[in-house]
């Protein structure tokens, strides 16, 4: 499990754009025109028969996690994240994002979690959060939930992906889609075309959804550079004191081609200036 501080040691004020290469490929159909297609529904707050998880207010603090609609003391923190985040996929005309970290234990899943959380709590929009760190999932255990089927059953053995679906009380624009366990030769199958197939629908099925793609660390293994066909957008996650400069280097340099929304420092000691 990851070792972050607390959720107000997300310093926005570190927040920078990192402006999209030119020739970097965007090939998804803004979400306000998909709404136009008669197979694609607008909002996916339906009830569906996904597991609807009780989740305790104390199981929720010792996680960092944020509460429904993102409130609390650390909510601002991830609203003004989530407010950047959103403009700059609707400037990209993208859906979906995934959020990285160089190394591991930099906050990245956390940040994914709480981020997925904000933008769930703006009425316009609705959340799939998709744990593809098939090295190490790790976001059902955030949740004290143990999955009978994940995202990885859907990718090797095509189970729907209605089955490994779950939702979590209280949090009526969110959906969750975990990875239920470590998975072998996990970069060949998230390249794979079963992959692509599972993407595609997720980002075109919905009008109003955001996707979060929890990825692995960019530089322990293969895994983010062969999914990084599939993504639109990625946020880096930077932890301070902990990640090195030459990693978040070697980040951008391996993912050149992919646009970044922008960095978020973790971890930082410096409180968050707040606006007049």
């Amino acid at each position: 499990m990851e070792r972050t501080t607390t959720p107000r040691a997300v310093d926005l004020t570190t927040f920078a754009h990192r402006e999209a290469r030119a020739e970097a490929p965007i090939s998804v159909v803004p979400p306000r025109a998909v709404a136009t297609e008669n197979n694609v529904d607008f909002t996916d707050t339906i009830k569906f028969s996904s597991p609807l998880i009780q989740y305790s207010e104390q199981d929720r603090e010792n996680a960092r996690i944020l509460p429904p609609g993102a409130g609390g003391p650390h909510g601002t923190a991830y609203k003004m994240l989530r407010t950047q985040v959103l403009r700059r996929l609707d400037q990209l005309g993208a859906n979906s994002l995934g959020v990285m970290s160089a190394q591991s234990s930099e906050g990245k899943t956390l940040t994914a979690i709480n981020l997925a959380i904000a933008i769930s709590a703006d009425p316009a929009r609705t959340v799939l959060l998709v744990d593809f760190d098939l090295r190490n999932p790790n976001v059902h255990k955030r949740f004290s939930y143990e999955p009978s089927v994940g995202v990885d059953d859907c990718l090797r053995l095509r189970r729907p992906v209605q089955e490994a679906m779950i939702k979590v009380a209280g949090y009526d624009r969110l959906t969750i889609l975990p990875a239920r366990e470590r998975v072998e030769h996990s970069s060949e199958l998230l390249s794979s075309p079963a992959t692509a197939e599972i993407v595609n629908e997720m980002r075109m099925r919905y009008a109003n959804r955001v996707i979060i793609f929890d990825m692995p660390p960019v530089l322990m293994a293969d895994d983010a550079l062969a999914f990084a066909r599939y993504m639109q957008a990625g946020l880096l996650v930077i932890g301070e004191g902990k990640t090195r400069r030459e990693d978040v280097t070697r980040t951008f340099q391996l993912l050149h081609d992919l646009p970044f929304v922008g960095t978020v420092l973790n971890g930082s000691r410096e409180p968050v200036r707040t606006p007049y």
